[in-house]
Protein backbone atom coordinates (compact mmCIF):
# COMPACT_ATOMS: atom_id res chain seq x y z
CA UNK A 1 0.00 0.00 0.00
CA UNK A 2 1.35 3.44 -0.56
CA UNK A 3 1.30 5.10 2.30
CA UNK A 4 3.84 8.36 1.65
CA UNK A 5 5.22 10.14 -1.02
CA UNK A 6 7.52 12.64 -2.22
CA UNK A 7 6.91 15.36 -4.18
CA UNK A 8 10.40 16.95 -5.84
CA UNK A 9 10.08 20.20 -7.72
CA UNK A 10 12.94 21.02 -10.09
CA UNK A 11 13.40 24.37 -12.36
CA UNK A 12 16.22 24.14 -14.82
CA UNK A 13 19.13 26.51 -15.59
CA UNK A 14 18.27 28.35 -18.30
CA UNK A 15 19.75 26.36 -21.47
CA UNK A 16 20.00 23.18 -19.44
CA UNK A 17 16.09 22.29 -19.79
CA UNK A 18 17.09 18.96 -21.95
CA UNK A 19 19.55 18.42 -19.59
CA UNK A 20 17.33 17.97 -16.95
CA UNK A 21 15.08 15.89 -19.17
CA UNK A 22 17.80 14.05 -19.40
CA UNK A 23 18.95 13.38 -15.93
CA UNK A 24 15.93 12.50 -14.27
CA UNK A 25 14.15 10.28 -17.34
CA UNK A 26 17.94 8.60 -16.66
CA UNK A 27 17.26 7.65 -13.84
CA UNK A 28 14.67 5.17 -14.08
CA UNK A 29 17.14 2.18 -13.88
CA UNK A 30 18.52 3.61 -10.38
CA UNK A 31 14.62 3.90 -9.42
CA UNK A 32 13.59 0.15 -10.42
CA UNK A 33 16.72 -1.18 -8.23
CA UNK A 34 14.77 0.43 -5.08
CA UNK A 35 13.01 -1.89 -2.96
CA UNK A 36 11.10 0.47 -0.93
CA UNK A 37 10.10 2.76 -4.15
CA UNK A 38 6.51 1.29 -5.00
CA UNK A 39 6.25 4.08 -8.01
CA UNK A 40 8.28 6.67 -8.90
CA UNK A 41 7.31 9.15 -11.74
CA UNK A 42 9.08 11.91 -13.55
CA UNK A 43 7.62 14.78 -15.54
CA UNK A 44 7.44 18.48 -17.04
CA UNK A 45 4.86 21.20 -15.52
CA UNK A 46 6.31 23.45 -18.28
CA UNK A 47 9.46 24.37 -20.29
CA UNK A 48 11.58 24.75 -17.57
CA UNK A 49 9.68 23.26 -14.74
CA UNK A 50 10.13 19.51 -13.91
CA UNK A 51 9.63 17.03 -10.93
CA UNK A 52 9.60 13.36 -9.81
CA UNK A 53 7.06 11.90 -7.34
CA UNK A 54 7.64 8.39 -5.71
CA UNK A 55 5.34 6.66 -3.13
CA UNK A 56 6.51 4.27 -0.55
CA UNK A 57 4.85 1.85 1.76
CA UNK A 58 6.62 2.88 4.92
CA UNK A 59 9.28 5.68 6.29
CA UNK A 60 11.79 3.09 5.70
CA UNK A 61 11.28 2.44 2.15
CA UNK A 62 11.29 7.06 2.12
CA UNK A 63 14.34 7.66 4.07
CA UNK A 64 16.51 5.02 1.62
CA UNK A 65 15.45 6.79 -1.50
CA UNK A 66 16.05 10.14 0.08
CA UNK A 67 19.69 8.71 1.04
CA UNK A 68 20.11 6.34 -2.15
CA UNK A 69 21.90 7.29 -5.70
CA UNK A 70 19.23 9.01 -7.22
CA UNK A 71 19.10 11.74 -4.30
CA UNK A 72 23.04 11.51 -4.55
CA UNK A 73 22.98 12.45 -8.28
CA UNK A 74 20.70 15.41 -8.53
CA UNK A 75 22.52 16.93 -5.48
CA UNK A 76 25.51 16.59 -7.04
CA UNK A 77 24.16 18.07 -10.13
CA UNK A 78 22.15 20.61 -9.31
CA UNK A 79 24.14 24.01 -9.04
CA UNK A 80 24.69 23.11 -12.87
CA UNK A 81 21.44 21.88 -13.98
CA UNK A 82 18.91 24.14 -12.13
CA UNK A 83 18.43 28.04 -11.11
CA UNK A 84 17.48 26.81 -7.41
CA UNK A 85 17.67 24.24 -5.29
CA UNK A 86 15.25 21.21 -5.44
CA UNK A 87 11.97 21.64 -3.99
CA UNK A 88 11.35 18.14 -1.73
CA UNK A 89 8.02 17.99 -0.14
CA UNK A 90 7.28 15.01 1.80
CA UNK A 91 3.35 13.44 1.45
CA UNK A 92 0.90 11.47 3.36
CA UNK A 93 -1.48 10.43 0.77
CA UNK A 94 -4.58 10.04 2.00
CA UNK A 95 -6.71 8.05 -0.82
CA UNK A 96 -5.03 5.91 -4.52
CA UNK A 97 -6.40 3.58 -6.45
Amino acid sequence: MKKLGLLVRLEARAGQEKNVEDFITGALPLALEEAGTVTWYAFRIDASTFGIYDTFSNEEGREAHLGGKIAKALMENAPDLLATPPSIEKLDILAAK
